[in-house]
């Protein structure tokens, strides 16, 4: 018996909102998505602002959301518990891959303007990807966080992850197929926006490097490379000058319209 004005345990868990192993169990999901989420989960945020976030953002969204976890009845066992906390892991990792899938459209457009540019051999190290790679795409790859933030392009990955209780009840079994077949054509969208993105490097290329080719046939004596290798740059960052608007307008329309086959 507890005095007066003192409570136990049991009474602060009683006068919860929400059941513990819900606001758990939606912690679990939320930190899945935000440890590969772009701009959330880089490898230069600290954890600590990582950690807190997701504390955040679960305690804004558990007590919605707890209408969608089954009832459990009693003290519910090892099993349920780990089948629970396994598929909201799963989900949370699922939605934060597709997102960082999209997000890596920037980094193959890097590699390919820094190939056409001549810079494929200035490496930086990628706080996206962590790990060394072309100068260029660890710029677009900043910038895209940037414009994600600057943009308010996170609130769409907030959305979807409220959505995806919908669309992913917990409790259910894991659609372990179709998640892989949203991954693939996913990875497939991801490569052909990067592909896009860099279109006028490719054009540029062609170009500059035919017209090099002539050039050398006319004047084999003529060092072509050291001649036109600064023509070259200065050509290519002129062109990323004018370019970069464009490709962040488009990269962020992309990747709105993907996070948006999750938002109901």
């Amino acid at each position: 018996m507890t005095a007066p004005g003192v409570y136990s345990t049991s009474d602060l868990l009683a006068a919860l909102p929400i059941d513990a192993l819900v606001a758990f169990a939606v912690l679990t999901r939320v930190g899945a998505m935000m440890m590969t989420a772009p701009a959330f989960g880089d490898f230069t945020l600290s954890p600590r602002i990582r950690l807190a976030v997701a504390l955040a953002v679960s305690a804004a969204l558990a007590p919605s959301l707890a209408g969608y976890f089954p009832k459990i009845s009693g003290s519910p066992d090892a099993l349920a518990i780990t089948s629970l906390i396994v598929g909201e892991a799963a989900v949370g990792l699922f939605l934060g891959l597709v997102a960082r899938m999209i997000a890596s459209a920037l980094n193959v457009a890097g590699q390919i303007i820094a190939l056409q540019m001549g810079l494929s051999l200035a490496q930086i190290f990628d706080p996206s990807q962590e790990t060394q790679g072309a100068i260029i795409g660890g710029f677009l790859a900043v910038l895209g966080t940037t414009m994600i933030f600057a943009t308010d392009m996170h609130h769409v990955l907030l959305a979807a992850l409220r959505d995806s209780y919908l669309l992913f009840a917990p409790g259910g079994a894991i659609a372990v197929g179709d998640m892989a077949e949203t991954m693939i054509a996913t990875l497939s969208i991801a490569f052909s926006l990067g592909v896009r993105l860099a279109a006028p490097f490719i054009v540029f290329g062609l170009v500059f490097y035919a017209g090099a080719g002539i050039l050398n046939r006319l004047m084999p004596q003529a060092q072509v490379f050291f001649m036109l290798m600064p023509a070259n740059l200065i050509l290519g960052l002129m062109l990323l000058m004018l370019t970069t608007g464009i490709m962040m307008t488009t990269f962020l329309g992309a990747f709105e319209e993907q996070m948006s086959l999750f938002i109901r």
